[in-house]
């Protein structure tokens, strides 16, 4: 039996990429700012609309260093996402305050945000979990009365719109991660959306270790994209559309074959919302079931989901003495996201559907 793991990469073909990378090899250019990466940036400006786009070795780096750019304080974000984001914030000189989340859509509760603001306050860092959008309208509000910057984690969030405006498009920045497991990859990497190009700028100098004009001004690191990296990107864009598309035909039997079972919970689509079909998460309800149970459940047929995010942010080891998130404790510990991906064939889709029935229909 075929091992289904909850995502594989996009990948183009072997040669398609053989002939994109063919002329490294004439202009020996293989990193730092090489014409593969201003090509992959050109693609992505004529395809978004984006004025100041950055490329960078991965997202966490680019989000460290998007953060890096504003003075130290205290940064309002979520519990209930990936730790990179929280150790994005520590690693660039913040202090994370986690906000809870709504039982909806598992997004920062913009209803909460306002009560933690103190005069330490810097910025505040929502994430679009699982591609869902944010209450973006709301939060910029907040921005705006109390003066702080938003920087959005958008690593989900690819190709995404609200009212027709891309997601890229909102706060004072975003960053998109390109990692293989994400709906568009360029095998590793990290896109960085800026509002102004001092912010740009700055960005990338901090990427080449802080260098402009051949002097280090800032704590800079090394996290440029290179040529490789850049390339996937560059022919993987012109697979986007159809993979989303594939995506969604999955989405929608999941939503057709999981809608009738009463013990789950499924993420409500929003109307306003162009969604790109990242991930399929289902909260498991009733004391008589968990997700650790279904886990292990379809783990027997080689079905592999994964518990994410879990555990909440506040309750790891590192983070554990920071303010409590109920909410989102009490969904991390019932949430797992099931296989999804391009490739992903509809009888695999079936099949899982089948035995997450069987889970509930028959027990343990």
């Amino acid at each position: 039996m075929e091992k289904i793991f909850v995502t594989r990469p996009a990948m183009p073909e072997y040669e398609e990429y053989a002939e994109e990378i063919k002329s490294i090899w004439e202009t020996k250019h293989i990193t730092n700012f090489g014409p593969k990466y201003h090509k992959f940036i050109d693609l992505l400006k004529k395809k978004f609309d984006y004025e100041n786009i950055d490329l960078q070795c991965n997202g966490h780096m680019t989000l460290q260093n998007i953060l890096s750019c504003i003075e130290p304080g205290e940064v309002i974000t979520t519990s209930f996402t990936f730790v990179s984001t929280t150790l994005a914030i520590v690693n660039s000189g913040h202090t994370p305050v986690f906000c809870d989340i709504t039982r909806e859509d598992y997004n920062i509760d913009v209803n909460k945000i306002e009560e933690l603001i103190t005069p330490k306050t810097v910025a505040i860092v929502p994430v679009h979990v699982y591609g869902s959008p944010c209450d973006v309208e709301k939060i910029q509000k907040i921005a705006d009365k109390y003066n702080l910057k938003v920087v959005y984690d958008a690593a989900h969030a690819f190709n995404v719109q609200v009212n027709g405006t891309d997601i890229g498009k909102f706060g004072d920045a975003s960053m998109f991660s390109l990692h293989g497991t994400k709906v568009f990859n360029s095998v590793e990497g990290g896109m960085a959306v800026l509002k102004t190009k001092e912010m740009l700028d700055e960005i990338v100098s901090r990427s080449n270790f802080g260098l402009s004009n051949g002097e280090t001004i800032y704590q800079g690191v090394n996290s440029k994209m290179n040529e490789f990296v850049a390339a996937m990107g560059v022919v993987n864009m012109g697979h986007l559309e159809d993979n989303i598309a594939k995506r969604k035909h999955i989405v929608e039997v999941y939503d057709r074959e999981l809608a009738e079972v009463k013990q789950l919970v499924l993420l409500k689509k929003k109307e306003n919302v162009k969604y790109n079909y990242g991930y399929y998460p289902i909260v498991v309800e009733g004391d008589e079931y968990s997700a650790d149970e279904l886990t292990e459940y379809l783990q027997k047929y080689e079905i592999y989901p994964r518990r994410y995010f879990y555990p909440a942010i506040n309750d790891m080891p590192l983070f554990k003495d920071y303010n409590e998130t109920p909410i989102a404790r009490e969904i991390s510990k019932k949430i797992l996201c099931i296989p999804l991906y391009a490739d992903l064939e509809e009888e695999q889709a079936l099949f899982i559907c089948s035995k997450i029935k069987e889970y509930f229909q028959n027990g343990k």
